[in-house]
Parts: structure tokens; sequence; C-alpha cells
């Protein structure tokens, strides 16, 4: 705690971690503490206000804060509200606002309605790079100042494509959640899916669990159903127009 105290009164510059193996550090507060919307700053126990960039504005009881620092060397700050507010009731839904999603590979989802949702090949791009930094880990001598530079270029990068991962599933839950009142979804094993070795690198990278956790929360948020569909139904072969089934 004394680093990050030396860092907030811009004494000493940024805490120093020890930790070679976890560059990600963070510490929890479960009390006294303040957030300040019109100076956007974060008073945080026996130290001065801090600045803050503040993504929403929210009421209610603060209850725990967790301060943590990326494997970039940057500061976040996490904040348990209690809004006391209920959880919305479900709102009724028919056929004509349910909405089926089966996702895939070649695209990221296919709508009942018969849209196609392009999937983001987020390691494509930079998968060659990934490769070469992760030969140079390999390369360095197992505890070493270099080694552990460079592991940190592997978890930076893995940082940016995590990033932009969340941001185009945020987005397109939001909109979907948003547009319709209740939203089927196919029940998908997907630990047994990624061991095959051919299709276990398109299906983590889609991550389609985090996802479907995604649109489950969103759902709660907003009043909405999320239905379920059996696994060995087949979802994939139905054609979204006339219903007709292809066995093949």
């Amino acid at each position: 705690m004394s680093g990050f105290t030396r860092f907030f009164r811009e004494k000493n510059g940024f805490p120093k971690f020890k930790s070679k193996k976890n560059p990600i550090q963070s510490f929890p507060i479960p009390q006294h503490y303040s957030v300040d919307f019109e100076n956007n700053t974060v008073k945080l126990p026996k130290i001065e206000p801090i600045k803050a960039v503040l993504h929403r504005k929210f009421d209610g009881e603060l209850k725990t804060a967790t301060v943590s620092r990326s494997c970039k060397g940057n500061y976040y700050i996490s904040i348990l509200v209690e809004d006391g507010k209920g959880l919305p009731a479900k709102h009724p839904f028919i056929e004509s606002t349910t909405i089926g999603i089966d996702v895939g590979i070649k695209d990221f989802a296919i709508l009942s309605t018969g849209e196609k949702i392009s999937n983001p090949k987020y390691l494509k791009n930079p998968l060659k790079r990934l490769k070469v930094l992760q030969k140079r880990v390999s390369r360095k001598q197992k505890g070493s100042k270099n080694r552990a530079k460079a592991k940190t270029g592997v978890a930076v990068l893995h940082e940016k494509i995590s990033n932009q991962k969340h941001d185009f599933q945020n987005n397109l839950s939001f909109k979907l959640i948003s547009e319709n009142q209740a939203i089927a979804l196919e029940t998908l094993n997907v630990k047994g899916m990624v061991k095959n070795h051919h299709l276990s690198q398109a299906i983590s990278d889609s991550s389609w669990s985090i996802f479907v956790t995604k649109l489950e929360y969103k759902a709660t948020w907003f009043g909405k159903t999320i239905l379920r569909i059996g696994q060995f139904e087949p979802s994939s072969k139905l054609c979204n127009v006339c219903g007709y089934h292809n066995s093949f």
C-alpha cells in the first residue's frame, strides 16, 4: 500500500511491484473513500484526492472499490455501487419480438431474420506479431529481466485484443437486447468443441461464452428473456424463411 500512497501523493512516481510472474496487481478498498464528479477526482483513505477519468456518473451507496494496475502500466479503479433499485419485471414477448441467434466461426452470429454478423478476426492481423513475441520469450533465460520484459510484450498484445473483443461484444449485445423482448440461444458444449484442434483457435477467439454472459446480464438489467434451445436441436440447418431442414 505504501507504494500506491507515494504515487498518489506525487512523490515517488509509480509504485514498483515486486512480482515477476504476475504483472497485473490490485488491492481492494472496502470503505472510507469517495468520488467527486464535479472535479473528476477519487478520494482514497489517508491520501489526497486523485485525478481520474470517470467512466460514467452514478448514484447510490458506495461499496467495495478495487484499484488495479494493468500489464501496460495503466491504473484503474472499479467501484461497486448499491443503487437500491430492484430489477425490472420481465417484458411479455411474442414470436415477432423474439430473435434467435446461432453463433458460428465464419460469421460471428447469424440471426433468425437471416442477418449475418461478421466475425472480427482479432488474432488474424496481430497473429504473426504474437508468434514473434512468443519466440522471444522462449529464447530468453528463465528468471531474467529480459524474459520478464518479453512476457510483458505478449501480455500487452493480448490485452489490446481483449479490449477490442469486449468492445465489439458489449455493443452487439446491447443492440440485440434493446431491439428484442426475448432472445433464443443454442446451448453449446464449448469445452468439447475446443478439443477439435482445427477449430480450437477460431472458437477461443470468438469467445462465445463471454458473449452469452453479456446477453444474460443485460437481459436481467432490462427485463428481457433469454430462451435456451437444446444442444442437439438442428438450429444451424433450418432455413430462416421457410423452416426447411437441411439434413446435410
